[in-house]
């Protein structure tokens, strides 16, 4: 369940009392089995490399949006979060250890591919840190243990789960990452499915609103990723990966941002009955301003494409962090 972040593996700085100590080219039990360094720094090492190899980021992020759509259910279906905390942290715990599990076996995976881009090179699957056996044993485990967990919320939390489990580990990172330009669109199934599962950890029944938050998360990667694609264009290239802008170039790719980004338009507006006008109307600026800058990358001269996909991305991220706690606040009673 995919998002940015940026992990620092063998080359780790560790600070003090101001000095920065550089340990490279180490293995866990060669950590462990190191005199020459605090067991203090060593957890802080060992935390490290565990961080980069669960993909954190995508983990918090992916979180963010499972809370907003539980949080959102209880106010909407007018339940007691005192009735729902225990689901809230199975929910939570589950959601975590699903989505951990997957970037996992993705690391796993991906291990021949990640030392020709430099924001991978580095992840303990590339250095050694961790066996392969033991990240795809430890990916597997952690993987069924969020599913069970995520069952005593809900079947249908723990089947949005899988789904989503299903669509990263399976059709993104083993069949469409290496072979189709597509694989940002398919990928996105896995990144859009939180809110479902948060939602459903409180009412398994259908609703409007987690579903058009499925699709707004469905639509939102696109853009976000295709313009880091953009960025990493000469990295993507070097390991193979058919990123749409080193397939087809730059100029689709940015007629393909200001498309999906356009999508988003008309789906706040279904929202409107259930979160009110406030957050219409924030979400609908937040898309227009988004709009805007995607048209503008039509008229962008080759020089300038780094700066405006530059931009892009981090609007998306700015986007994200808006629309989603928005989507909370204006549940609160003081919009009612």
């Amino acid at each position: 369940m995919k998002c940015v972040y940026s992990v620092y593996y063998y080359v780790f700085l560790l600070v003090r009392r101001g000095e920065i100590m550089d340990k490279v080219d180490m293995t866990y039990s060669e950590l462990i089995g190191n005199t020459t360094i605090s067991n203090k720094q060593k957890v802080t090492v060992f935390l490290s490399e565990v961080k980069a190899l669960i993909k954190i980021g995508i983990v918090n992020s992916n979180l963010i949006t499972a809370i907003t759509g539980f949080l959102v259910a209880i106010a909407l279906t007018n339940s007691s979060f005192s009735n729902h905390w225990g689901s809230f942290l199975l929910m939570i715990i589950g959601s975590a250890f699903v989505i951990a599990g997957g970037c996992i076996i993705n690391n796993w995976y991906d291990v021949d591919i990640d030392p020709k881009m430099s924001r991978t090179k580095k992840r303990p699957t590339v250095t050694g840190f961790f066996s392969l056996r033991t990240v795809l044993t430890t990916g597997i485990i952690v993987s069924i243990l969020g599913f069970v967990i995520l069952m005593f919320t809900t079947w249908y939390a723990a089947l949005f789960a899988f789904i989503g489990w299903i669509g990263y580990v399976v059709l993104y990172t083993m069949w469409s990452k290496r072979r189709y330009t597509l694989n940002t669109a398919v990928g996105s199934l896995s990144g859009a499915m939180p809110p479902l599962i948060g939602w459903a950890a409180v009412d398994p029944s259908f609703h409007v609103v987690p579903f058009v938050m499925f699709l707004i998360m469905f639509i939102w990667q696109t853009p976000h990723f295709l313009a880091l694609a953009m960025k990493k264009k000469e990295e993507y290239k070097a390991a193979g990966v058919p990123m749409l802008p080193v397939v087809r170039g730059m100029g689709i790719t940015k007629r393909q941002i200001a498309v999906y980004i356009a999508c988003l338009l008309p789906l706040p507006f279904f929202l409107m009955p259930a979160l009110g006008l406030t957050f219409t109307i924030v979400a609908t600026i937040l898309n227009i301003a988004w709009l805007v800058i995607g048209f503008m990358g039509l008229f962008t001269k080759t020089e300038k494409d780094m700066k405006w996909a530059n931009l892009v991305f981090i609007f998306s991220l700015n986007y994200l962090t808006i629309l989603f706690p928005l989507m909370i606040i204006v549940t609160l009673p003081i919009f009612n």
